[in-house]
């Protein structure tokens, strides 16, 4: 049994089906602010490539690894070490180490030149690291405009809103280890509770259970879902936008009774572009930049000066 709602994606493209599944889903995020799509199109033998390529390139050792981190652009791309990034008002590191990969710009690419979407940095010791996360990327962007394109039939926005809003995006796609970690500081965790900074997430199956979501009842509810399925939930970004009817939801990755043996995880995150601005829809009140805002909850989860 799933703990959230479960749609088909394949039955956005059925018109008999198509009306009920964008309430279930528009409500399934109102009430929850996590759906799991099953149908979503997704190769699972790239999915595959993915983990099998994370767990090489995680097991480099932490020289090497440490090459790859930018802090002067945030750590927005390549290599954050483990323990750096903390939850909003946490004190405490997450028990995490992670990648991020963006999109690939031309070098006189207006978005290149301003740095607002920053370079990749691709390990050379992992050959098939780049040509595999970037597929994947594309096909987790693929998926989530997509996927958005009905968020946004549900909220009744005009035809192309999202796809307008999120074209050129600083979407970024998250390479995440949680290792083992048998004397971990008292109160750390994989990942201390917070909500996701971004519009949407896209999250395909993690190899380890873990990850709780915050009831509106203030109940730690396990996200349990049918194998294969990608999980989606809305960030700040998308409840500035629509006034709080799509929440972000608190969630956390919790430690496993025993090792495990560590868990991997691939989550994409949506982003608008940098230059619009997140104004709650039907107010005159104008928002912040996505660039902004962005930067602003960097700094407080400790990855930005």
């Amino acid at each position: 049994m799933a703990s959230i709602p479960v749609v088909d994606f394949r039955d956005f493209h059925d018109p008999a089906k198509r009306e009920a599944f964008i309430r279930t889903l528009g409500e399934g995020l109102e009430a929850f602010g996590f759906v799991a799509v099953t149908g979503h199109g997704v190769d699972e033998d790239l999915l595959d490539r993915a983990y099998a390529t994370a767990e090489r390139t995680f097991a480099l050792p932490s020289e090497v690894k440490r090459q790859y981190e930018d802090p002067a652009n945030a750590r927005q791309r390549g290599y954050t070490a483990f323990g750096v990034e903390h939850a909003k008002d946490q004190p405490i590191g997450d028990l995490k180490e992670f990648w991020h990969v963006g999109r690939e710009l031309d070098a006189d690419h207006p978005l290149a030149r301003s740095g607002d979407i920053p370079v990749n940095h691709f390990p050379a010791e992992e050959p098939a690291f780049q040509g595999t996360f970037l597929e994947l990327f594309d096909a987790l962007e693929y998926f989530a405009h997509s996927l958005l394109a009905a968020v946004g039939e549900y909220l009744e926005l005009p035809e192309g809103f999202f796809k307008e809003m999120v074209h050129d995006g600083n979407s970024v796609l998250r390479i995440i280890h949680y290792p083992d970690v048998p004397d971990a500081e008292p109160g750390a965790v994989r990942a201390a509770q917070h909500e996701d900074i971004n519009l949407m997430t896209v999250l395909p199956a993690s190899t380890r259970p873990g990850l709780e979501l915050l009831t509106r009842e203030g109940k730690w509810m396990a996200v349990q879902t049918p194998p294969g399925v990608m999980v989606c939930d809305t960030g700040d970004m998308m409840q500035l936008l629509t006034g709080g009817r799509l929440p972000a939801t608190t969630h956390r990755v919790v430690n496993p009774d025993n090792a495990d043996g560590g868990r991997y995880s691939m989550p994409f995150f949506v982003h608008p572009h940098p230059d619009r601005r997140l104004t709650t829809l039907g107010s005159d009140e104008q928002g912040p930049t996505t660039r902004d805002f962005l930067l602003q909850r960097l700094r407080e989860n400790g990855v930005a000066n």
